[in-house]
């Protein structure tokens, strides 16, 4: 029985990961162990739990009810080391967050250092990482997420504001001119990130009127510190955070344009998985960053408006 108990883990680590290597590479042991711990459950259930072929796995009517049962047992589990942690009053253990790439690596990663300092317990593996990932299926605690996000199971609490401003090099805008308002961007070459969750267009107000444009260039990428760089460069017009921006804004390497109109404003948010138990880990970074962007004005956006 304790055998069976200890495999649970195992067995939803082979169910999800969807083979044998993957679920090994997942819990750092050697796939022979993992398929000698799935072998010796069905022994001690005296049934079979998955139907193995040389291409992949899937679970038999017996396994599909076991993993139903197994994978609630695991997370009532995980809930009570979190309750059980929560009391400590101390954030200890590892503390997995992602977020995206240039946040990350401007406001995320510097703070890094002085939070490990303040709470020795803690390890944490931050991914950077524009493309939004499933926080559940790469166990995620904590994720860093910007603008709009969909509609999901999981909780997000908003850390401060996000504004955008369209922007271009001086170089740029003086052998193409300055576009005044949205319909100009037709005749300008814009630069558009290819994750931007807005939609294919962009969207501009002015007195409560709502003008659409899709841009249209000859630079798409996946990353807005490329487009940043591009802009610097004077390649086109970009849309970008201010986050990434205000520094070349007040020092004059790029020029906000279009101003009478105003981009759509978003917000910083830490997502994380619905927990009955918030882990102190999860609660103390969140609030830790949220000290150190700003809270009601984000520290990048001083001195710019």
């Amino acid at each position: 029985m304790d055998n069976t108990f200890s495999s649970i883990p195992i067995f939803v680590a082979v169910v999800e990961c969807g083979s044998f290597s993957l679920a090994a590479e997942k819990l750092g042991v050697t796939k022979s162990a993992i398929s000698k711990r799935v072998t010796q459950l069905e022994d001690d259930l005296g049934i079979r739990l998955l139907n193995r072929t040389t291409r992949k796995l899937s679970l038999t009517e017996a396994g599909k009810r076991y993993y139903d049962h197994a994978s609630q047992a695991l997370a009532l589990a995980q809930q009570g080391m979190d309750a059980v942690t929560e009391l400590q009053g101390e954030p200890q253990g590892k503390l997995k967050i992602t977020a995206p790439m240039s946040f990350g690596v401007l406001y995320i990663a510097p703070i890094i250092a002085e939070f490990l300092a303040q709470y020795p317990k803690v390890t944490i593996d931050l991914q950077l990482e524009d493309q939004m990932v499933d926080l559940i299926e790469g166990e995620f605690d904590l994720a860093i997420r910007i603008g709009n996000l969909p509609i999901s199971n999981l909780v997000a609490k908003r850390l401060v504001q996000c504004k955008s401003v369209l922007c271009a090099s001086p170089d740029y805008l003086k052998k193409h001119g300055s576009p005044q308002k949205p319909s100009d961007l037709i005749d300008h070459n814009c630069l558009v990130y290819s994750y931007f969750r807005g939609g294919s267009e962009w969207t501009f107000e002015q007195q409560h009127n709502e003008f659409k444009v899709i841009p249209k260039g000859n630079f798409i990428v996946n990353n807005s510190e490329a487009i940043r760089r591009a802009l610097i460069e004077g390649l086109g017009v970009g849309q970008l955070p201010t986050f990434l921006v205000s520094k070349d804004i007040l020092s004059g390497k790029l020029i906000s344009i279009m101003t009478a109109y105003s981009l759509p404003e978003h917000a910083i948010y830490a997502v994380f998985p619905e927990r009955k138990h918030l882990p102190h880990k999860v609660r103390a970074f969140m609030e830790y960053v949220a000290d150190k962007l700003g809270r009601l004005t984000p520290i990048w956006d001083e001195g710019l408006f």
